[in-house]
């Protein structure tokens, strides 16, 4: 029989037993300490009793759209006291793999980013060259110019050996259509995450997956994701920070994403908040992603 998670809301000597099993709280922040720009009430509490317990905090974002210094301004625009190294996204554990652990060799190691500002500011912190990204001569309608010298070579990168794919707000055909050819010049597929959904506004958007989609049915190929539930993010996590995992708890409300990303990383725990993306009948129904081993309602639950 399944085991299904255990509740704590409202039961104090629970949230009690709970909180001395950990040293160290990994915490998703899109759908957990907020929704958008709404940051959920009793956070910043929350956040302060955890601390006080001598609690390590980092938040494991995937949301790569900004980098650790921008996570760390919305983070103190919303009240919520951190440090840049307290902070893990996915655009910055991008840049660590491609640096520290691809390694392609140079000059074929140039990267072309479909993707914003965040993924940009994590390479150049690592030192890697990019093409792609914000620039603006890729913010506009393909011409039969472009179809002519992206078909012939003469308008792609012959240095580009990284394809890298993040949540980009100003995709279209033309940033489709040079991802697809320097895929099919044996570029390496890289993603910074597979969210299907944004969690904004008390509502859903595309997430960073919806981009590389296309790119999958037409390579047929499934390329590397280096955000959660990736254990290549929960390695350079560990690294960076040295826990225990079994002391470790993950909190998110993704069964799909932060809770099989605890798991599959061996924590010590996993709780799920209610105020994001998964709900209760998706653990309770067959085939469930992942099952927490606790979850709340929302994170000020914590406080009792």
């Amino acid at each position: 029989m399944v085991q299904l998670p255990k509740y704590l809301s409202g039961d104090q000597a629970s949230i009690n037993e709970f909180l001395d099993k950990f040293d160290v709280f990994l915490l998703d922040c899109d759908g957990v300490l907020w929704s958008g720009d709404h940051l959920f009430p009793g956070t910043v509490e929350t956040l302060e009793l955890l601390r006080s317990k001598g609690k390590q905090v980092v938040f494991v974002t995937n949301n790569s759209t900004k980098s650790r210094a921008d996570y760390q301004k919305k983070l103190t625009s919303m009240g919520i006291p951190s440090s840049v190294d307290e902070i893990f996204a996915s655009a910055y554990s991008s840049a660590i793999y491609i640096a520290r652990i691809l390694k392609v060799p140079p000059p074929k190691n140039k990267v072309y980013v479909l993707g914003e500002s965040g993924i940009e500011t994590e390479l150049k912190s690592e030192g890697i060259e990019f093409i792609g990204g914000t620039d603006p001569s890729y913010r506009r309608d393909i011409t039969p110019e472009d179809y002519k010298g992206i078909a012939d070579g003469s308008l792609l990168d012959d240095n580009v050996g990284i394809v890298l794919a993040g949540l980009d707000f100003h995709v279209n055909y033309l940033k489709l259509s040079h991802a697809y050819h320097y895929l099919a010049r044996g570029a390496k597929f890289l993603v910074t995450n597979t969210d299907s959904t944004l969690p904004s506004n008390h509502t859903f958007f595309p997430g960073a997956g919806s981009i590389s989609i296309p790119l999958i049915n037409m390579t047929r190929q499934q390329p590397t994701a280096l955000g959660k539930p990736s254990q290549a993010m929960m390695d350079s996590i560990e690294g960076k920070f040295q826990f225990d995992r079994k002391r470790t708890c993950m909190v998110g409300d993704r069964l799909d994403t932060d809770i099989r990303f605890g798991i599959e990383g061996k924590l010590g725990g996993t709780l799920a908040v209610l105020t994001g993306v998964s709900k209760k009948d998706e653990w309770e129904a067959e085939g469930a992603p992942a099952i927490p081993a606790y979850y709340v309602e929302k994170l000020s639950d914590l406080r009792g």
